[in-house]
């Protein structure tokens, strides 16, 4: 079946990209025929965050990228909506994150399901967006309507996205491992190229840095944790997408500045597997969630996990077993993190992660969209 992929691709960096990515690699390795569709201009440069949103690599072999639509330019949502519509795609894919997007995904949408003959089926990272703004629950709505099926990875998802719509049919699938950053490295030798003492234990916060990250929650708990364990570290790996002076500031009044080691930029991809591979745990101390791609990276390299009981994290760790669940609190994530600490010697985490990682496989999740158009067209597609 022909399907296109319409969202962030290369040359834009991130988790977005990489899972699109990924997702059309599984669709082609199981015979179908995709291309991806992506932006001219993601986000005007007044509006964007960070240091850059592009990536200083050669574009991915062995896909099908094309820049056909800006974010903010309603010509090209027309162009490139009948594009699409032209080539006729049994399946047309969003992936759905903020509704900033929802005027040219809409508009997209629309156009090219007006053919007839494509189906356009939305992954729903988020809903309602950690951070709102107003106009977010119309143009979410507006994105809905403009959806014939739905992917969620997590039950709080779902939720939130049947009380938009309850007539659209919905598959729920967890998000499946990044498995795309190579295999991970040995403990020395990964502390070696970051420059730090494989003497210490090291803790990891992973991805950009916004308000519901809860990093400044990690900071607080971690006082508390060094009160027991002093060869400890906490690594942190990733872009401010914030002011950092606050965070700086508490740092200082913590008494933490030789404890804590600041990776402040964009981690590449051939970078992933040395972060992950210098560390002892994952910590994902946020104040909201959805899920997160950071835990299915933790997942590929084997890591036990302290993630916070928001959203779909819960849902994907098993409290004892591949890590700890704790509340969006200082106290409780330092408990957890001590929890860890003093078990890790008599629990065997990697095996329960060994084990637990088997379901989170990309064929799941192509299935799961296959499934959906299947029920909406009520035949199977034509290879």
């Amino acid at each position: 079946m022909k399907i296109i992929i319409a969202g962030t691709a290369w040359p834009f960096r991130g988790g977005l990209a990489a899972y699109n990515e990924r997702l059309a690699r599984q669709f082609i390795a199981e015979g179908h025929d995709v291309s991806i569709v992506t932006f001219t201009t993601q986000y005007p440069s007044l509006l964007f965050p960070g240091k850059s949103q592009y990536l200083d690599a050669p574009a991915p072999a062995g896909l099908d990228i094309r820049r056909e639509f800006s974010s903010v330019n309603p010509f090209t949502w027309l162009s490139a909506g009948r594009k699409i519509k032209k080539s006729e795609p049994g399946i047309l894919i969003f992936k759905y994150w903020l509704p900033f997007m929802s005027p040219a995904f809409s508009t997209i949408a629309r156009i090219a399901r007006s053919n007839g003959k494509t189906k356009v089926i939305a992954i729903f990272d988020n809903v309602i967006p950690h951070e709102r703004r107003p106009g977010d629950i119309f143009l979410t709505r507006l994105f809905v309507n403009s959806a014939d099926g739905a992917v969620v990875m997590s039950e709080s998802v779902k939720n939130d996205l049947l009380g938009f719509r309850k007539d659209i049919p919905v598959f729920l699938n967890p998000h499946p491992l990044f498995d795309n950053f190579g295999a991970g490295l040995d403990r020395k030798e990964a502390l070696s190229k970051l420059g730090l003492d494989p003497s210490f234990n090291y803790l990891l916060f992973f991805g950009f840095i916004r308000p519901y990250k809860g990093l400044d929650l990690l900071i607080k708990a971690l006082r508390w944790v060094k009160e027991e364990y002093l060869n400890l570290k906490l690594i942190v790996a990733g872009e401010f997408y914030e002011d950092d002076k606050p965070y700086m500031k508490l740092v200082e009044e913590e008494g933490l500045k030789d404890d804590i080691i600041f990776f402040n930029r964009f981690i590449n991809d051939d970078e992933v597997a040395v972060f992950f591979s210098a560390c002892d745990l994952v910590v994902q101390p946020y104040r909201s969630a959805t899920q997160s791609g950071v835990t299915q990276i933790a997942y590929h390299f084997e890591k036990p996990m302290v993630v916070t009981d928001v959203g779909g994290l819960k849902e994907i760790v098993p409290d004892g077993k591949c890590g700890y669940v704790a509340r969006p609190e200082p106290e409780s994530i330092a408990d957890a993190i001590l929890l860890y600490l003093s078990e890790r010697s008599v629990t065997n985490f990697v095996s329960f992660i060994k084990e637990e990682k088997k379901i989170y496989s990309w064929d799941k999740m192509t299935a799961g969209i296959i499934s959906i158009y299947k029920k909406l067209t009520g035949n199977d597609y034509q290879k």
